[in-house]
């Protein structure tokens, strides 16, 4: 097995390869995955102050800005997704995961006062923003609207690298970035690759469950790592859009698989902001393999849709 592993788009990635192909040298396959991985960031960075998305971010104007194809993928799928999950997921909702501590700004981790909340929801809306693909272009309809594809880009860097790994016939991989993961084939033992979904608890890392997910993307999303404490109350760093506020209910993460990691990455997060209740009706209607883990006062409580529960592993 080729293992390859690294920094990049803010986080870490491994990429693992069974049977390189004779005319695929592993150096050359390792540049290569650097560079996708370097393009998306330079594309869809808000921590960059010269990526594409950061510069439409800084224009002051609401008519057509040209940008990328792949930005334009990217935006559309998250529109997809924020309409679908009626504005549970939203990728303008940058400036209230500002304001709560959790953004690139990196402010102090404090409670933002309530107007300071609605000022930033009257700039939150995922309608404000609009895509054409011939030229592929951007519009917004606020100067204000600010864009994060922090809950998708990842998984869109993983789809990108799949692609090139099928575009050289490579048949047996696994990619993960920052926790997003796409499945091809076998491990070196010649089985589907295993996964564990990770026990959400933040004083210790355990598996909670194994799955086996075939070529697939899958995406976990949790609460259970990025919070602040302030008297006695916790506060999450998923922020839900409607309401400007943290999350407050007893989801603790969530599991998707779906057939690309962008998908996946999206929706993950949009379960997160829903919850358990409203979400597994929403995953069962769409038939979206979906685990929730949420807890619960003697420890943790689990529900699978049936699509999700035939990736589940027995005895593991």
């Amino acid at each position: 097995m080729y293992r390859f592993s690294g920094s990049a788009m803010g986080t870490q990635y491994t990429v693992k390869v069974v049977e390189l192909p004779a005319a695929v040298l592993p150096t050359a396959l390792g540049e290569d995955i650097v560079r996708l991985l370097g393009e998306v960031d330079t594309k869809m960075s808000t921590y960059r102050s010269d990526s594409e998305l950061s510069r439409f971010n800084d224009a002051r104007s609401t008519q057509w800005i040209p940008v990328s194809q792949e930005m334009i993928t990217v935006v559309d799928e998250a529109l997809r997704v924020s309409t679908m999950t009626q504005g549970a997921f939203d990728i303008t909702v940058g400036p209230l995961v500002d304001i709560w501590g959790f953004g690139p700004t990196l402010r102090p981790e404090r409670i933002p006062a309530k107007l300071e909340i609605d000022s930033e929801l009257a700039r939150v809306g995922f309608r404000h923003v609009h895509t054409r693909e011939n030229p592929p272009a951007l519009k917004k309809d606020l100067e204000e609207i600010y864009i994060d594809l922090s809950a998708i880009a990842k998984g869109y860097a993983v789809d990108k690298v799949a692609d090139h790994l099928d575009g050289l016939e490579i048949s047996n991989y696994m990619i993960e970035v920052g926790g997003e993961l796409r499945l091809k084939g076998y491990n070196t033992h010649r089985i589907p690759w295993k996964i564990a979904v990770e026990r959400p608890a933040p004083e210790v890392r355990a598996i909670h469950s194994v799955i086996q997910p075939g070529d697939k993307g899958v995406a976990t999303s949790g609460d259970y790592r990025n919070y602040f404490e302030q008297e006695g109350k916790r506060y999450s760093h998923t922020i839900d859009p409607r309401s400007g506020l943290p999350i407050d209910h007893s989801l603790a993460s969530v599991t998707v698989i779906a057939d690309t990691a962008m998908y996946a990455d999206a929706m993950a997060t949009a379960f997160m902001v829903i919850g358990s209740t409203e979400g597994y009706s929403l995953a069962q209607r769409n038939n979206l393999a979906v685990f929730f883990v949420s807890k619960s006062a003697t420890g943790f409580t689990e529900q699978a849709t049936p699509a999700f529960s035939r990736y589940f592993l027995a005895n593991e």
